[in-house]
């Protein structure tokens, strides 16, 4: 009966993913899934007669009060550094049920598929706790966002990896406990120096990695205590996390290793940084951007991370329902990779209620986008440059963007000139069909709703 009940909690697992493929689905998607993940919980301790009900109940209250607390209360900017942490707890997670396994396990006589089991979910549960909170503090700003180099950086990241593979061998072919914790202390080592180097304009395919890493560690500590439903759910999280993984990179025209090894925004002066801001631009108010948009047919907003720093998803909405109401075609462009986690935008747009329909992945809208009287973009920088376009010497050429420069007009909303994440000038502020209007994303939304309302 165990056993069964394993299976339907597996099933749930992958229904639930299925459904988050879509965001129609994608709510009811996490709630099967987050009832299988505590069907299997609960399963798992009483079966195995391991705490009393007691115990249960109260860890499940807890449990859920702190992610209640946390759902309610860390803001839509900070959702990324959420999800490295949770990543990072869950690559503990499997460290620490590996460790028990090596505590409670006779070594000398332990089978050797267990043995390598258990050094992979420590090894990779390591580098997945402490890797998740350098992401963690490069997006909270506690430790600074751009690559942190040093030199011989790669000689002595591959020289500790060989040490931890030597180790590892050393423990698992002698039974020595000591090898089991040396490997934990230099896998988390591992994971500091392998995540230092990288910037924060890669941080959402490092969390997307690590998300993927969680999944490896856990299931290989299922392999460790013969637990099905770990396996499972670490397997499918581990698959997951990878597609989605290669998904970004290739957005983002870049290779795993690319983001991993190549130290991108290092703070090296790119062709043309000098002349950031130095060209005329056309300077937009409230009024014009009204009338742009009441004398237009159709209109195409491109959310950036700019949107979700001003919280202004639901001004949005207000505007763009004036606009329907008016007759305009609304839809919403969104980039693969704008924000700072997959899905950043799709999210912050689904807690204003925006219709499903008028979402527009990258493949969808890009055609469009020669047929759309006027491209409003709220924050967003290098998804729409068009140097990784047009220019071969920039450093993110090849990229695919949202060509919003082949709209009939095009309205950036942002702070002020600066670059993006990839620190390069973005030529499509100076070009002659683009206004710009310099305001905080949810101030220029409000105001140019009022403007739209006297015309």
């Amino acid at each position: 009966m165990v056993e069964i009940l394993y299976l339907a909690a597996a099933v749930a697992f992958i229904v639930g993913l299925k459904q988050l493929g879509s965001p129609k689905t994608a709510r009811s998607g996490n709630l099967i899934a987050a009832a299988g993940m505590l069907a299997a919980i609960v399963i798992t301790l009483a079966s195995e007669d391991i705490v009393s009900w007691v115990t249960i109940v109260a860890g499940l209250a807890v449990g859920a009060g702190l992610g209640a607390w946390f759902a309610i209360r860390v803001q839509m900017t900070s959702m990324p550094q959420m999800v490295a942490a949770f990543n990072g707890f869950g690559g503990a997670a499997s460290a620490l049920v590996a460790a028990v396994a090596v505590v409670e396990a006779d070594l000398d006589t332990i089978a050797a598929e267990t043995s390598v089991s258990i050094l992979v979910s420590i090894l990779i549960g390591a580098i997945t706790f402490t890797g998740s909170f350098v992401a963690f503090a490069k997006l909270q700003g506690v430790m600074p966002g751009r690559p942190l180099l040093f030199p011989g950086q790669s000689l002595i990241n591959g020289l500790l990896m060989a040490g931890v593979i030597g180790v590892a061998i050393w423990g698992g072919v002698a039974g020595e406990a000591p090898g089991y914790w040396i490997v934990a202390g230099l896998a988390a080592i591992v994971g500091v120096l392998a995540a230092v180097p990288i910037g924060g304009a890669d941080m959402p395919v490092v969390i997307s990695l690590l998300n993927s890493f969680s999944g490896l560690a856990a299931a290989a500590a299922g392999f460790a205590i013969e637990s099905n439903a770990l396996i499972i759910g670490g397997a499918l999280v581990g698959a997951a996390g990878l597609i989605l993984t290669l998904q970004m990179t290739e957005a983002m025209n870049r290779s795993i290793g690319n983001v991993l090894f190549a130290g991108f925004g290092s703070g090296d002066e790119p062709a043309g940084a000098s002349t950031i801001g130095d060209r005329p631009v056309k300077s937009a108010t409230a009024d014009d951007v009204a009338i742009a948009l009441a004398y237009a047919s159709s209109v195409a907003f491109v959310p950036g991370y700019g949107l979700a720093v001003a919280q202004a998803q639901h001004a949005l909405r207000k505007l763009a329902d004036a606009l329907e109401d008016r007759g305009l075609s609304v839809s919403y462009a969104i980039h693969p990779v704008a924000g700072r986690m997959p899905g950043h935008m799709n999210v912050l747009l689904a807690e204003a209620d925006i219709p499903y329909e008028q979402l527009r992945d990258l493949e969808q809208a890009d055609p469009e986008m020669p047929q759309t009287d006027v491209v409003l973009v709220l924050g967003a920088n290098d998804v729409v440059n068009p140097s990784a376009r047009d220019d071969a010497g920039s450093s993110i050429y090849g990229m695919p963007i949202l060509n919003v420069d082949r709209a009939k007009q095009v309205i950036v909303v942002k702070r002020s000139l600066s670059p993006g994440f990839a620190g390069i000038d973005n030529p499509l502020f100076y070009d002659d069909k683009t206004l710009m209007y310099f305001a905080d994303a949810k101030a220029a939304l409000e105001d140019t709703l009022a403007a739209l309302k006297e015309l």
